[in-house]
């Protein structure tokens, strides 16, 4: 009776029978005609529940409205970094969405890793507009830090710890307990394939097994948005491909990684999309596939040949019956490269006109290509 008029609570009080069948018997007619009314309201109400403009989003909440996922993880527009005089970084744009595997590649200098040092916020933004997570940098840094996961070019472990004290110690540095490091440790050195050397010192691991545990040791704050500066750089094929599978795993998770390579088999396994840097520039951005299409050709053709033919030697001439064999053709030292739809047709072409290569190789055009066309093949420091 709570929430009744008065007049029916005093009534309730006065009487001898609280439940008062009679009178209960005469309500029900009521009620029994207010259920169809009810009953047709229901449909209704769900046709709203499930739309856009519901008023109880609490409850009936689309995954794909959340802000945080419309919204890009991070997002950058003329974002500069100066040191000096010296322009590392110059007034670049580009957007990371969640759930996204995004890579930057270029040449040593091209501004990578000023670029991910931003996004980190352990470098200062010099001037332009940078989000990470919806929140400023160099407002919100640490707020922006307790969710990311950061895997540096050096792997900077402790070597006087075990492979679990590592973790346990870095555990807690984001505040987690004892028991819940120990927890989340031993998951993550399961996930990397460590538990057998839990108890090793980190000085006798090999490359391989350093590089999966700072990837472990990055993973203790379950972070929602994943930093790799060169992940795989000075490990052996087998040790790559085991980080690469690692890494696809916990892009399946929905964590977001964000990477810059120098090796371009990697970006194209890894990378949804990516963008080539060149002097502090971007001079391309998509995903491999798209790059590779724009860019160069579906195929190459690589001929070599002996100098003691005096082929290379002679330039001009060698140039000469080279034209239109291709869409385009590069003379390089020690080979011919002519990028075409079709390698078979070029390379009798090539015979037709009297040239005699030591070898011939057709192959596919890759993201190697792209990157030498964008930033050229000379070494600039």
């Amino acid at each position: 009776m709570i929430g009744a008029p008065e007049g029916l609570w005093a009534t309730a009080r006065s009487s001898h029978d609280p439940w008062r069948p009679a009178e209960r018997r005469r309500e029900r007619p009521e009620r029994r005609r207010e259920r169809p009314e009810r009953r047709r309201e229901r449909p209704e109400r769900r046709r709203v529940a499930s739309g856009v403009q519901t008023g109880r989003r609490r409850y009936h909440r689309n995954v794909a409205d959340t802000p945080e996922l419309q919204a890009p993880l991070i997002h950058a527009r003329g974002l500069t970094k100066c040191f000096g005089t010296f322009t590392a970084v110059d007034g670049i744009d580009f957007d990371v969405a969640p759930g996204e595997a995004f890579g930057f590649l270029g040449p040593n200098g091209a501004g990578k890793t000023s670029t991910m040092r931003m996004i980190g916020t352990v470098s200062p933004v010099t001037s332009g507009e940078l989000t990470v997570f919806g929140l400023d940098p160099a407002r919100d840094g640490a707020r922006i830090r307790a969710r990311l996961g950061v895997v540096p070019q050096a792997d900077t472990l402790d070597n006087e710890l075990s492979v679990l004290e590592n973790l346990l110690i870095y555990g807690r540095y984001f505040g987690l307990s004892w028991s819940e490091s120990r927890r989340r440790a031993k998951e993550l050195l399961e996930f990397v394939q460590l538990t057998e050397r839990s108890n090793d010192k980190v000085e006798p691991l090999s490359g391989g097994m350093k590089r999966r545990l700072v990837i472990a040791r990055s993973l203790i704050n379950e972070p929602s948005l994943l930093l790799l500066d060169e992940p795989t750089t000075g490990l052996d094929p087998q040790a790559r491909h085991l980080l690469w599978d690692r890494l696809y795993r916990l892009k399946q998770r929905g964590v977001t990684l964000c990477l810059t390579t120098h090796y371009m088999d990697e970006a194209e396994q890894l990378c949804d999309r990516l963008v080539v840097m060149d002097q502090a520039k971007i001079v391309a951005e998509g995903s491999p596939r798209q790059l590779i299409d724009k860019y160069v050709t579906k195929e190459v053709l690589e001929l070599r040949f002996n100098r003691a033919d005096n082929e290379t030697d002679d330039s001009a001439h060698l140039g000469n019956r080279l034209e239109g064999l291709a869409e385009r053709v590069e003379q390089l030292p020690d080979r011919v490269l002519a990028y075409t739809a079709d390698g078979e047709a070029a390379s009798a072409k090539a015979h037709e006109r009297g040239l005699r290569p030591a070898s011939v190789l057709v192959r596919r055009s890759s993201l190697e290509d792209v990157f030498l066309r964008l930033t050229g093949r000379s070494l600039v420091e």
